[in-house]
Formats: structure tokens, sequence, C-alpha cells
């Protein structure tokens, strides 16, 4: 398994190929959820309310986040030995709508095709990274559900926000199921985020 950078959802058409900057690459996400992680095992007291104001930075490259991911994501090998096959479907489902499409001409489709095959290697590592990230959330909300707890101040740089955000979804869909909510506001002259769980 390999992590690394590769940009936005790839939008490819005819015409080429150009990215959707609203869905950018979820590798840059992962470290900081990572992070987020490892700040919330280190506080060992069994609190409802945890304030992760003080925890230490680590900027890891590609290696060192599919390792950490291999210490705190149980399902991680089963994640990434199927990166292929969704990679595959996710492009016979893009070619077959374009086959079926009848407003495109038979030049139109060859083209459109053909820039689709040329994304295969991004499309397969944007979807490890996608999957990389999903299961970091997943291993943080099983933290949260495990421990009980009712509440995560936390520091807004770094993307923490952000992935506290994406945290809030994988906590409705986790079982149990848990209603989370964002908010943020100034604490000690700090700006500061609230994971608030319900």
């Amino acid at each position: 398994m390999e992590l690394k950078y590769v940009g936005a959802e790839p939008i490819v058409s005819q015409h080429g190929v150009s990215f959707d900057q609203n869905k950018p690459d979820k590798y840059t996400l992962i470290n900081s959820a990572i992070e987020l992680l490892e700040a919330l095992i280190e506080q060992h007291e069994d609190k409802e309310i945890v304030e992760l104001a003080n925890f230490k930075y680590q900027e890891l490259n590609g290696m060192q986040m599919a390792e950490m991911l291999k210490m705190y994501c149980h399902d991680i090998d089963e994640i990434f030995s199927n990166r292929e096959a969704q990679t595959k479907e996710l492009i016979l489902k893009y070619t077959d709508n374009i086959e079926n499409n009848s407003n495109l001409t038979n030049d139109e489709k060859i083209a459109w095709i053909g820039n689709i095959k040329v994304m295969n290697d991004y499309y397969l590592q944007y979807i490890t990274n996608e999957n990389a990230y999903n299961s970091i959330l997943n291993a943080l909300a099983d933290t949260i559900t495990n421990r009980k707890i009712k509440e995560i101040i936390f520091p807004i740089g770094r993307n923490y926000g952000l992935v506290a955000s994406n945290l809030t979804s994988v906590l409705r869909d986790h079982k149990p199921a848990v209603d989370a909510e964002v908010a943020f506001e100034e604490i000690n002259g700090e700006a500061a985020g609230r994971l608030i769980l319900r």
C-alpha cells in the first residue's frame, strides 16, 4: 500500500481532464486525522469531555502514514486489497455510461473513454487515499464510542475542523449511531472547535 498526494477528483470528458477543487484529495486530511486519534489515545482518563489543546504536531510522509494506519485500523488490509477492484468498477461504470449515451458521436465516445483509461493510475491513488482517510475516521469513531466521549475540544488549524466535520457523518452511520455536530468558538483567546456528541 502506498499513500501519496495526487490532487483533486478528476473530471474527465471527451475534451480532456480537469479537476474538481471542491473534492480535494483526502491525502491532505489523513495526517490530521491520525494526529487527532493519537491525541485521543494519549488522553488516558475516562472523561466525557476531552480537551485536545496541547498535543504534538507531526508532519508524516506517505510511508509513515501507511504504517500508522496499520497500527490503528483493523480493516486496512481488506480496504486496500479491494482498491483495484473499486477502480475497475468505477472505470467500467463511467465507460458504460459513455457507451450508452446516444448524444455522443463515436469519435467523442472513443476520446472520452481514452481519457478515462489514461487516468487509471490517478483514479487508483485517489481511491486509495480516500479509503485510507475513511479507515482512520472509522478508527476515530470507534475510539469515541468505546470511551463514551460526549465532547471533544480541539484546535482549529491543520484541517482538524474539516476532519471533525467529516467525522460527524461517520459517527451517524456508526454502530452504535451517534448524533454529532461541530461548533467553533473562542476559548481563552484562541479559536477552537467542539465536536459535540449526543
